[in-house]
């Protein structure tokens, strides 16, 4: 079993660099595209439309709960790989690039929500712990393309792109043919549309959906603008030296660790209060952002920057674990995906709202509007009636 999610983790961290890694050479397409910075929400939101439309097929059709979330894992793998090599073709336009970016973000509805729903098909106790390793492969893969662009910095941009499809082929590949339908999965549902409505009818499902919604919000619209605001910072201090796209790949991986923690935590603690505490934290966090944002320490920057990182991700293993526990058996992949669909949704409009509001304002108060997904998720949770680091009764020590 420690063998599947070790291939299962390793699978989801090389498809998920496609996510970010038309990101990591922004500055190289905006130069070679002649375009304007705006283009970074454009294109980020490409990729999140793209997920959200194609979660919105998964979840319609019921495609991981009717075929075999392996093979759907490796097609939808493979065909996003092949989508992200595309806008490295010589002399493309750029609305082809965020065709292409759509495209990408449509097949990894097939990945991450796919990849949570053969975790949870393998592991019943211990799913907190497991999908805390998953979701911090999310992070790193996410994060990776930065690490790349640091690495490959005196070769062609391209070398990302390149690097980041060959990686989606193989997890592709690993997971077809070493992971197996779990001993949990339940085949050959019939085709029901209505299937992704629901987990909605459960209150409990409902509560940590809408906590997630919030969560939403914030996270990947911080993600996007994690570069914009170091070169902030690098702008108005010239003689900083601060090697942007190494320290985002940083800033954002260190979540990876905050997942695996909060994961494990979610054995002796009930998954909900720590999830309340991380959103709780991450939404002080947008609010002090105007105070270390305009901060002229560099180190004061980055180490708040890096605690950002860290809780603004922490309770998404724990939102996924709450989605799947509550949500019915004979649906779990589908209500996943619904859950994914919806919260990637809400990521277009924080980030195109961010971006809009970038030029109209100073940019150390543009973050402000962050504090907004926190808010409206710790409504939703605090509706339960867990204390919060109350210890959780139905705790495993299983090895799993």
């Amino acid at each position: 079993m420690k063998r599947v999610l070790a291939i299962i983790v390793i699978s989801q961290f090389f498809c998920t660099s496609l996510w970010f890694a038309g990101n990591a050479i922004l500055p190289d397409i905006i130069t070679t595209l002649h375009l304007d910075q705006t283009f970074l929400a454009h294109l980020t939101s490409a990729v999140q439309f793209g997920f959200i439309s194609g979660t919105l097929v998964f979840a319609l059709f019921t495609i991981s709960d009717r075929f075999s979330p392996s093979l759907v894992f490796f097609i939808s793998a493979l065909v996003a790989a092949l989508c992200n090599l595309a806008i490295s073709i010589e002399g493309i336009p750029a609305m082809s690039v965020l065709l292409f970016r759509f495209l990408t973000g449509f097949f990894l509805a097939g990945i991450y929500p796919v990849g949570m729903k053969i975790a949870s098909d393998y592991y019943q106790k211990g799913l907190g712990k497991s999908l805390g390793f998953l979701v911090g492969a999310l992070v790193i893969g996410t994060a990776f393309p930065h690490l790349l662009k640091s690495l490959t910095s005196t070769f062609p941009w391209k070398y990302v792109i390149f690097s980041t499809s060959a990686l989606s082929v193989i997890g592709g590949l690993a997971m077809v043919l070493l992971v197996p339908n779990g001993p949990y999965r339940k085949s050959g549902q019939p085709l029901k549309l209505t299937s992704f409505l629901t987990g909605f009818r459960n209150k409990k499902f409902k509560s940590a959906a809408l906590g997630y919604f919030g969560h939403m919000w914030e996270l990947y619209t911080f993600w996007a603008f994690v570069p914009v605001m170091l070169t902030a910072y690098k702008n108005h201090h010239q003689d900083s030296t601060l090697n942007i796209a190494f320290y985002s790949f940083l800033i954002i991986a260190s979540g990876g660790g905050a997942c695996v923690l909060s994961g494990m935590l979610s054995q002796t603690f009930k998954p909900k209060s720590l999830a309340t505490l991380a959103l709780f934290l991450s939404g002080l966090c947008c609010l002090l952002s105007p105070l270390f944002l305009s901060q002229a320490s560099e180190v004061v920057l980055l180490v708040f920057l890096f605690f950002w990182g860290l809780v603004v991700i922490a309770d998404s293993p724990l939102f996924s674990t709450l989605v799947a526990q509550y949500a019915p058996e004979e649906s779990r992949g589908t209500s996943l995906t619904i859950v994914n669909c919806i919260g990637f949704a809400i990521t277009i409009v924080s980030i195109q709202a961010i971006g809009a509001i970038a030029t109209q304002i100073s940019e150390q108060y543009i973050y402000l509007l962050l504090a907004a997904g926190p808010i409206f998720g710790l409504v939703a949770l605090l509706r339960g009636e867990e204390s919060p680091l109350e210890l959780n009764p139905n705790r495993t020590h299983s090895r799993d």
